[in-house]
């Protein structure tokens, strides 16, 4: 019997798609990261916002636990895309650059619950088909139904030994597949760290752990025991090597803390707060009574060194190039106990006297390598080429950082990059050239009590594997004439 056209067999009656908020709201972050190269740890909160807002609308809930799967699911997904990308490469029958990229983020949150989650496949591949039909329409919903049933057919282990070449054959493909890191970024910091196999191995594990919530305690404002006793037992532990320092357990929103709202607290990582504290430390002969901050947005690091300056009665000059960040410093520094001064300024074309200042920080722009943990769509973002494009405004940073301070006193140059380009190659070539007033390095590690294996010196290097904090690297020089 020839079946009437339009209508479907009978006993398949039309299922409509589950509507699942967490998994609309993950797939709209993945989207906004590569339709608007946006940053996850931005867009996210504002998601989640709406989609708490919206619940509450529709009388029904959208609890910690849905939060906290969303944020597993986008987090997750980035952080390895690709090895994902290979993975699906196996399974479809075209290049992946033919693939829509709509399509390509519902097959990557698919493929994370299967290989990187404990969620039962049936449950992966049938929220994952549901969240398909949704975003893509059924068409394409059968797409992603077979490649992820291809996916499901083997677990993690099983798929790296079938897509990442042998160790023996190409080391740095091998890394780039089985821990998710471009091959050239895992040149990079396998170079910057050395050694052998184990320790670059355990870099790239750690850069793809969920980071810890830290936040500092501003001097004068607040302590980390104060805060720590403001909230329940257990919940927070204090930080491994800055005396600043509160670590918030897992789960813990900053923003439930009465000190963050009030700003006498903030967010920032411990290798963040370490590079302010071994500036304040350094020795210093003469006065010292102004410090600056040449680049200091979103503010941070300028809100601690504010703190710390208030303590001598030193004034900070906290110079943003960009308004609206200097805008962003300005919060960050209100209610400091001390003197300070936002400024709209480029660090490269100053408007301060030169010699005028007794410690200066330049925490320069650069590729970021070093916080992959807490940005991990930058590993996928950034490309070679760009660490080139980065030294001639770290070189002049420096450069002017050093006409800034007097003779006698500190620079800090700082950057969240281990990268050699943009770590010691910059130093030794201001140390060497004449775009800069003499200086001369001096030994930072002292500085840092109790901190270990910070490398040769005299400059530091802090790794996400041996220290828990981003790969903050640290050279301080001496104005010598």
């Amino acid at each position: 019997m020839t079946q009437a056209p339009g209508r479907r067999p009978q006993g398949k009656p039309y299922r409509r798609p589950q509507r699942d908020p967490v998994r609309i709201l993950a797939f709209e972050a993945l989207r906004a990261v590569g339709e608007r190269d946006a940053y996850a740890n931005l867009v996210l909160p504002g998601l989640l916002r709406k989609a708490e807002e919206k619940a509450v609308k529709e009388n029904r809930t959208f609890d910690r636990r849905d939060a906290a799967l969303a944020t597993e699911l986008v987090y997750g997904t980035l952080r390895r895309q690709g090895t994902y990308d290979a993975v699906i490469a196996a399974c479809v029958d075209r290049p992946l650059r033919e693939v829509d990229p709509p399509v390509l983020d519902v097959l990557a949150l698919g493929t994370h619950q299967l290989l990187g989650t404990r969620i039962p496949s049936h449950a992966a591949v049938s929220a994952t088909v549901d969240l398909a039909r949704v975003v893509l329409g059924d068409g394409r919903s059968k797409f992603v139904n077979a490649v992820l049933r291809k996916v499901a057919a083997q677990d993690f282990d099983a798929w790296l030994a079938q897509v990442a070449p042998p160790y023996d054959e190409d080391p740095e493909d091998h890394l780039a597949v089985v821990h998710a890191h471009p091959r050239w970024v895992v040149s990079a910091l396998w170079d910057a760290l050395g050694g052998g196999r184990a320790g670059i191995e355990d870099l790239l594990a750690a850069d793809n752990e969920r980071p810890e919530v830290t936040l500092v305690a501003r001097p004068g404002r607040a302590t980390p025991a104060e805060i720590a006793g403001s909230l329940p037992d257990g919940s927070t532990e204090p930080g491994r090597w800055s005396p600043y320092a509160l670590r918030l357990a897992e789960g813990g929103d900053p923003a439930a803390v009465d000190a963050v709202r009030e700003g006498r607290a903030g967010v920032q990582d411990e290798g963040s707060q370490l590079v302010a504290a071994a500036l304040a430390a350094a020795p210093l002969d003469g006065p010292d009574r102004r410090w600056l901050d040449g680049c200091a947005g979103p503010g941070g690091k300028a809100a601690l060194l504010a703190a710390l300056a208030a303590e001598r009665g030193a004034l900070l000059v906290a110079a943003e190039k960009q308004p609206h960040r200097a805008r962003l410093v300005g919060r960050a520094l209100a209610g400091n106990p001390g003197p300070y001064q936002v400024v709209v300024a480029d660090g490269t074309r100053p408007v301060w006297v030169p010699g005028s200042f007794d410690r200066v920080l330049v925490d320069v722009p650069c590729t970021g390598l070093g916080a992959l943990r807490r940005r991990p769509e930058a590993r996928w973002r950034r490309r070679a080429e760009d660490v080139a494009g980065f030294g001639p405004l770290q070189r002049g940073l420096l450069a002017e950082a050093l006409r800034a301070v007097r003779v006698g006193g500190i620079v800090a140059y700082a950057t969240c990059s281990p990268h050699l380009a943009e770590t010691r190659a910059v130093v030794d070539d201001i140390l060497r050239g004449d775009q800069a007033p003499d200086a001369e390095l001096i030994d930072a590690r002292p500085l840092l009590p109790g901190v270990p294996v910070l490398g040769d010196g005299p400059d530091l290097q802090l790794w996400p594997h041996l220290h828990g904090t981003d790969a903050m690297y640290l050279a301080l020089l001496r104005r010598t004439g």
